[in-house]
């Protein structure tokens, strides 16, 4: 594990530290969570993007998916 040094504003860093507190645990440890919250986030709406555009660029045929429907149920 590497050391870092950020810059954040005194509010940030206070809500941070209280955040912190309450879940019992560290400053580091919170903001490692909160980052991969953060990037976990991220690729999750990048999928959606693509899956978005995928069928933005190939639509549904009619009756395409119409095997599937029993499945569901």
């Amino acid at each position: 594990m590497r050391t870092v040094k950020i810059t954040m504003e005194d509010e940030l860093i206070k809500s941070v530290d209280l955040a912190a507190k309450s879940l019992k645990t560290t400053r580091s440890a919170f903001t490692r969570l909160a980052l991969k919250d953060a990037l976990r986030h991220l690729k999750t709406r990048q999928l959606e993007q693509q899956h978005r555009q995928g069928y933005q660029n190939h639509p549904l045929k009619v009756g395409e998916i119409g095997a599937w429907e029993k499945e569901q149920a």
